[in-house]
């Protein structure tokens, strides 16, 4: 059993009305999280993922499945059980939720408070977390005083208060500029690391997921469509769904009017090449169709850096042999494949 696993689950909402129907959000959804894992939980407004994540911290009961947390089953728990399980899971959210009427070492501190630790303990907890954020500077100041980056440190540091062993992060980047997004990626990466927490991230957005997720499922109306390595489903996508999300951040294929104007622009036959890491790379593709004697040009694509490994997408421009560019290709090897573009 994997340390979250989540197992036929579905949340079926009633009727708002006598007129209405029922909603179902999450729909027999069956996901493995392991400890140690940073999960990616990616899909479109409406998909069901902050359902899901609602679902594992306990906020919400499932209509059917179950969520078993280390063990324990969390569908099953109620009262105080449930309350004990909910310390263990840290939560980070899109706006971030700061008490503005509190300064930040109040706001870090609030969990401790109800945990019912003495003020010493609570000051040596939140002393501790506001270096490990880089806020030590900013205890006595207040939410709207530091910038959405830093407030989002701040929850951070709220979230691991109590020594979480599992951190939910439901669009925690979403309301943050690219700079400041990797700023906070990169200190959700370092409490992995070195906290050992198990994070789960839930967005719509591709480039979080290659930044800092080993794994990935992706969801649509309610369901599971596709999971596993991030760099699989990155190289290897088997639904529409994931195909566009990895659009967004793997340099797609051409098609439609710029597939019309590569056309337009270069003769000869248009070839895509894609390889992975295994020992491929694009001076090594380009030197096999330099010894084979083909003339190319490269048009379209290139190669991306997927959390340090390498996915080459070339389209080239082939005047000559077919026959011999796909020859030159299988002579590196099964990393690479090779397609005519039709």
């Amino acid at each position: 059993m994997a340390y979250i696993d989540i197992s036929n689950v579905s949340k079926t909402y009633p009727p708002q009305n006598r007129r209405g129907s029922s909603v179902t959000a999450v729909d027999d959804v069956s996901l493995g999280i392991e400890r140690g894992d940073i999960f990616g939980v990616i899909g479109y407004s409406g998909a069901g993922k902050s359902t899901l994540v609602r679902l594992i911290n306990g906020l919400e009961p499932v209509t059917s499945g179950s969520i078993f947390i280390d063990g324990v089953d969390v569908a099953r728990l109620s009262g105080r059980e449930l309350r004990e399980t909910r310390r263990r899971i840290g939560m980070i959210f899109q706006r971030f939720n700061l008490l503005r009427s509190r300064t930040i070492r109040g706001n870090v501190a609030y969990p401790l408070e109800v945990a019912g630790l003495s003020r010493a303990e609570r000051d040596a907890r939140t002393d501790e977390l506001l270096a490990f954020v880089g806020l030590a500077d900013k205890a006595d100041a207040y939410p709207e005083q530091l910038s959405g980056g830093q407030q989002q440190r701040v929850g951070i540091a709220r979230a691991l208060a109590a020594h979480p062993d599992i951190l939910l992060a439901d669009e925690a980047t979403s309301a943050l500029d690219p700079e400041t997004t990797d700023e906070v990626l990169d200190l959700l990466a370092r409490v992995n690391r070195e906290l050992g927490v198990t994070i789960v991230v839930i967005t719509h957005e591709m480039d979080v997921i290659a930044r800092i997720a080993n794994r990935v499922a992706v969801m649509e109306k309610g369901r599971v469509v596709e999971h596993g390595e991030t760099y699989d489903v990155f190289t290897r996508p088997k639904t529409q769904t994931a195909r566009k999300f990895v659009g967004t951040v793997v340099r797609a294929l051409p098609e439609g009017d710029a597939l019309t104007a590569l056309r337009a622009k270069h003769d000869g036959r248009l070839f895509t090449i894609s390889f992975t890491d295994e020992g491929v790379s694009e001076a090594r593709v380009f030197g096999a169709l330099a010894r084979a004697g083909i003339d190319f040009n490269l048009v379209h694509g290139g190669v991306d850096d997927i959390q340090g490994r390498v996915y080459g997408l070339l389209t080239i421009a082939v005047r000559g042999d077919a026959a011999a560019v796909r020859e030159a290709m299988a002579g590196i090897g099964p990393a690479v494949t090779i397609a005519e573009v039709a």
